[in-house]
Formats: structure tokens, sequence, C-alpha cells
């Protein structure tokens, strides 16, 4: 018996929506060195564990071995590491190193540079402000002039100049700073309720610096972070803060909503047949503005709170946020004829209250007999 086909009694079309683009997972660490284990051409190499890197050829007193292994260390532990090499012997610079490494590989966040100078701190800190995509030096120094806050030190220079990409500890112990960033790489699952800070954290195989509270007081003066021993019994890292002072969860966080909103508009864009240049148009992106800050709440960055800043359109400081953040945009009927000629949308303004994080306390106890 033929078979004679359906279509024209009932015609069905398929069509299915693009894929979204990969969100950057901000879980990826750099570690650069002038190990030649990864080649000048290749640039970066990906390994899951210690014992990848030491098939792959390293050996136990490389300066990259000895930071993963403290990377590897934290727990959670991170998932990869990437291996940056330096390309020593041409007078390549730690900047330029970092830049080759970026441009080979646009996964990682946060970075270190092994035996790097105090100018070359200072000049990859003056890069990581700007470099694209976004991301996060984390460096070390033992350099006596830190903890007794000799003026002109790498931790107040950094400080002097509000860099807030560059996380900077003082340690004794060579290639401390990379538990940090281990840990930074591996609590980050953007689970919920997974934000976190780096405060108070452990950072095993690290020794706590044997300083006294002055010392430990200039190094925190300065924006600067190192791990004590405090109470006898906590061996943690204080505290967590960028070379500007603010907290690096709050760096974090900003570059994940920043990513998510920016990939949520243009999947729109991209996905649909097009957005009109109409108020329901302006609904649409406002929508995926919407479902990427649901995701910062999700994660316990954004959290319900009271409006204290400027007056934004209706926004007005008291003003509750019961989502932690409200997105808003101009009238399309308020737009010039340019900006319609040039297909802009309207001015789209997110306003957003952080979770924030309790990291001090003052308890006052009243006893009665």
């Amino acid at each position: 018996m033929p078979n004679i086909p359906l279509n024209d009694i009932v015609s069905v079309a398929l069509n299915i929506s693009p894929i979204s683009a990969v969100r950057a997972g901000f879980d990826l660490g750099l570690i650069v060195g002038v190990s030649t284990v990864v080649s000048a051409e290749n640039r970066v190499k990906l390994y899951s564990t210690i014992e990848e890197m030491a098939d792959a050829g390293f050996e136990d007193e490389d300066p990259e071995y000895e930071a993963a292994k403290l990377y590897f260390s934290q727990n959670p532990r991170p998932k990869k590491v990437a291996i940056g090499r330096w390309d020593d012997t041409g007078d390549e610079t730690a900047v330029e190193a970092v830049t080759a490494c970026r441009a080979k590989n646009a996964d990682w966040y946060g970075f270190m540079v092994c035996d790097i100078d105090k100018a070359g701190i200072i000049a990859v800190a003056e890069y990581a402000e700007v470099m694209t995509p976004a991301g996060v030096f984390f460096y070390d120094t033992e350099d006596v002039d830190v903890p007794t806050k000799t003026e002109g030190n790498v931790m107040l220079a950094l400080q002097a100049s509000e860099y807030r990409r560059a996380f900077g500890q003082y340690s004794t112990t060579d290639y401390a700073v990379a538990s940090a960033l281990g840990y930074a790489m591996g609590a980050n699952t953007k689970a919920t309720n997974s934000s976190f800070t780096l405060a108070y954290k452990s950072e095993p195989g690290v020794i706590p610096e044997s300083i006294d509270s002055t010392a430990l007081n200039n190094i925190l003066d300065a924006n600067g972070n190192v791990y004590v021993n405090q109470g006898m019994y906590y061996n943690m890292l204080r505290q967590g803060h960028m070379a500007s002072g603010i907290s690096f969860d709050e760096v974090l966080g900003l570059d994940m909503l920043s990513n998510d909103i920016q990939l949520g508009v243009m999947d729109l864009l991209k996905g649909q047949l097009k957005v009109p240049q109409t108020e329901d148009g302006v609904t649409m992106l406002v929508n995926a503005i919407n479902a990427a800050c649901a995701e910062s709440v999700s994660r316990g960055f954004i959290a319900p709170g009271v409006w204290n800043g400027p007056k934004i359109l209706e926004l007005e400081p008291g003003d509750t946020l019961p989502q932690g953040f409200v997105v808003q945009a101009e009238s399309i009927a308020s737009q010039s004829q340019a900006d319609r000629d040039a297909r802009k949308a309207p001015d789209l303004l997110v306003a957003v209250k952080l979770a924030g994080a309790i990291e001090y306390a003052v308890i006052s106890v009243t006893v009665n007999r």
C-alpha cells in the first residue's frame, strides 16, 4: 500500500529556539609561571588534579605546581586550574604574559602570577582594572615593609590607586594566595544560597603568620589580607578585601550579575524575530533583566531591603525593594527621533539591594545575681 503523506492535511513546521550563550562560570583560576611544561605557543593548559600536572611534566619544585597544591587543597575543592606560561626568555613582562593568557583563554576569572616583584604586582593590578573579560588579580608578598606599614609598600600603593580588582595577601608561605584563589573558585557553585565571603576562611597548607595586633592592623588598614591564628583555636584569613576596601564577594557578585544581564538581553535580541521598538518590546527587555537579577537573588547576593540610594525614575529613597531589585525604563514616547532611527532601546535602569554580610559583632552581656 502506498504511503501518502499527511502534509496536505496537517502540516507541522518545527521551530527550535537557539541555544542561549553559555554563562561564564567564574570558577576557574589561572596560575601563571615561567616553567616550560606549557609552551609559549599554547600559553594556557587546563588540569583537573595535581596528578595530571605531574603526568604532564611538572616537578615538585615548580612554582606553578607548588601553587596548584595549595589551590586544590581547598574545601570546597575547585574543579580545574588553568596554568599559564610566562615566556621570560624574550624579556616578556608579567602584564604581557597575562594579556597573552587572556587572548588564548577567556574562561578564567581569578588569577595569580608566581614570583612577581613589587613593580610587576603594581603593573598587573593596573591591567586587571581594565582587562576583558573582567577578572581579579590575587597576589602575595612577604615584604617586611607591609606589616610595618612603611610608606610606599605595595599594599599602600594599590590602596592609594583604589584598585578594586587586586586582592593582596601578606605571607611568608610561598604562593599562599593560591589557597584563597582556590577557595574563591571552588566555592562559587552558583547554586541556591551559594554566595560567600573570604573572611575567616581556612587556608590548608599555609602557615599562620606570627605577627602581633599592631602588624595585623597595619595590614588590614592598607586593605590587605593575612592568614593568622586568633583566639588560640582559629586559623583564618583576615579579611577578604580588595585594595580599594570593598570585599571580594561584592566584586564577584557584580561581575556575575553584569554577565547574566548582558547575555540575557543578547539572547533575547538574537532569539526573537525582532524586539519591537514599543512599550511591549521594552517590557521584553525588562523581563530579561529581571530574570538575571532573580538569579542573583537565588544565589544570595541580592536581597529585599530599603533603597537608600538616589531617586531613580519612580524609585525614591526609603522605598522598599521587596524582591531586592527593580528594573525601570524610560518611556518610548520620550525617545528622540535620532535614537529611534538608530533602533536604540530607551534607557534601562536597574536598582539592586545587596544582601551584604555580617563579619563583626558587638555583644553585650548583662549579669544579675
